[in-house]
């Protein structure tokens, strides 16, 4: 069995920002991008529970796209520029949600999360994401180093959600 490591730098509490500053755990940066890691791991539960190939990419695609949020808000906008979601990513999602809406039609009605595995972790990621959503808010609030397309992004990747739960309802 090989050998283990462990730094032990977060016992007391903190962790370090891509930067290298050490943060408490429980501020704002952090809060946020380990929203998006949890949104993430719902969205991979979509993944395991569905053989339909365009919920799959879609999911990792944006799976993919939450790595680098994450890595922008763990360096405060210190990050390649081209490792920052844009009006692409937004506009991609946006597209989705089209070709999505045009195959099944969204409900006029309150729905219950719950029609299958994948549509239900897909509703979870949803409501994780509106959580790191309110978490950015906060930190935008709180300091201002958010830039306004990453909020955008998010907003518009729980619409997808909303829409992608839906669609894999019916199709999953």
């Amino acid at each position: 069995m090989g050998a283990f490591t462990f730094s032990k730098r977060g016992d007391q509490g903190e962790t370090s920002l891509l930067t290298g500053e050490r943060v408490s755990k429980a501020s704002l940066r952090p809060q946020a991008y380990g929203t998006l890691d949890e949104a993430s791991s719902a969205l991979g539960l979509s993944k395991v529970f569905t053989q339909n190939e365009n919920i799959r990419q879609m999911i990792s695609a944006v799976q993919e796209d939450l790595v680098m949020v994450g890595a922008e808000l763990s360096c405060e906008g210190s990050v390649d520029e081209k490792c920052m979601v844009g009006p692409d990513k937004i506009g991609r999602l946006e597209q989705w949600i089209q070709e999505l809406q045009q195959d099944v039609p969204l409900p006029r009605c309150f729905v219950y999360p719950g029609g299958n595995p994948c549509s239900a972790s897909a509703d979870l990621a949803r409501t994780i994401i509106r959580r790191a959503e309110r978490n950015v808010v906060a930190l935008q609030e709180a300091d201002g180093h958010v830039r306004p397309e990453l909020q955008a992004y998010l907003n518009r990747l729980a619409d997808l959600l909303f829409t992608l739960a839906r669609y894999a309802e019916k199709k999953a």
